[in-house]
C-alpha cells in the first residue's frame, strides 16, 4: 500500500472516532460568544470544532504548497540558466570564487617562512 492510500484509511479512521464521539454525545450545552450565549447540541459544538480545525490545517497546508511551488520554480529558473550559460575558463571560474570566498592563490600568497641553509 502506498502513503495516499494510508492516509484515506486514517482519515477514514479519525472520521468514525470523531462520528461516535459526536453522536454519543448530543445534549445542549451553553456556547459563550464575545456579545452573548447561546445553547447549541454538543454535536454540532464537536463537529464544527473539528471542521474549523480541519480549515486551518488546509489553510496552512495551501500556504507551504504555495511557498515551495514557487522556490522550485526559481531553482528550475537558475538550474535553466546554468545550463543555458556558456561554459566559463577555469581560470576565470578560479577567479569568480576566490572573489567570493576571498581565497588567494597559493602562487598569489607571499612566503611566511624563510629556510636557513646550513
Amino acid at each position: 500500500m502506498n502513503k495516499q492510500q494510508w492516509t484515506i484509511i486514517l482519515a477514514f479512521i479519525f472520521v468514525l472516532i470523531v462520528s461516535v464521539f459526536a453522536v454519543i454525545n448530543v445534549r445542549p450545552v451553553q456556547v459563550d460568544y464575545l456579545v452573548g450565549t447561546a445553547e447549541w447540541p454538543l454535536i454540532l459544538v464537536i463537529i464544527g470544532s473539528v471542521l474549523m480545525g480541519g480549515l486551518i490545517v488546509a489553510f496552512a497546508g495551501i500556504f507551504q504548497i504555495i511557498k515551495l511551488k514557487r522556490e522550485l520554480k526559481a531553482l528550475k529558473a537558475e538550474r535553466a540558466a546554468a545550463v543555458t550559460a556558456p561554459a566559463a575558463s577555469p581560470k576565470k571560474v578560479d577567479k569568480d570564487v576566490q572573489k567570493k570566498s576571498n581565497v588567494t592563490s597559493l602562487k598569489e600568497q607571499p612566503a611566511s617562512f624563510d629556510r636557513k641553509e646550513k
